[in-house]
């Protein structure tokens, strides 16, 4: 069966393509969901009309899919992972954690257009192809990092213990300049005594 497509389908076309479907889809799927009409001799010229307003609008979205393309490619995710002493990371990063951040982003993409063949169990710099439509493809960057590590709650308490402790206790000059003062003092005491004596 003869059908010109009237929507953009992944696996049959482009809207304005003309297809060569099974009879039952035609006529059970594509036509009763106006997703294509049936060409015959008797409604060509009505095709041909229907055909270049189609295309006109798939010129358009071709220019949307480009920009897409282009936001794609200059893209970069960046997630932090712990690590082992190898630099292996515990855990990964999924397509899930690059479809999260993409929809952060206003980038809504099903799973199955993320084209990443398995997860990212390492650290450093990918690419991940995404799947805008048919061979319109995007690319983000992907960059994993080390996780810094993060002061444990009593790893903070002891720092600011610490802290405290010497804001409190006495300097080494301090002391130094303390224990002059004393001697100096005795010191005059003892020649006081002295003077008085000889008096």
């Amino acid at each position: 069966m003869k059908l010109l497509l009237r929507e953009n389908l992944e696996n049959l076309g482009k809207k304005g393509d003309i297809v060569n479907v099974a009879p039952g889809y035609g006529r059970n799927y594509l036509i009763p969901k106006k997703l294509a009409i049936r060409v015959t001799p008797s409604n060509m010229k009505m095709i041909e009309i229907e055909q270049k307003a189609l295309k006109k609008g798939l010129e358009k979205e071709m220019e949307s899919y480009n920009e897409i393309r282009e936001r794609l490619n200059n893209t970069s995710l960046v997630f932090q992972r712990k690590t082992s002493e190898k630099e292996t990371i515990y855990g990964s990063v999924s397509v899930n954690d690059i479809k999260e951040s993409l929809d952060k982003m206003g980038l809504d993409f099903e799973k199955k257009r993320i084209l990443l063949d398995e997860p990212i169990k390492k650290i450093g710099t990918s690419k991940v192809p995404i799947k805008i439509f048919h061979e319109y493809q995007g690319e983000v960057t992907v960059e994993v990092k080390k996780e810094e590590e993060k002061e444990t709650k009593e790893e903070k308490e002891a720092g600011k213990e610490g802290e405290k402790m010497e804001k409190e206790a006495p300097s080494e000059k301090k002391i130094e300049s303390e224990q002059k003062k004393e001697s100096k003092k005795k010191t005059t005491k003892q020649k006081d005594k002295e003077n008085k004596k000889e008096e």
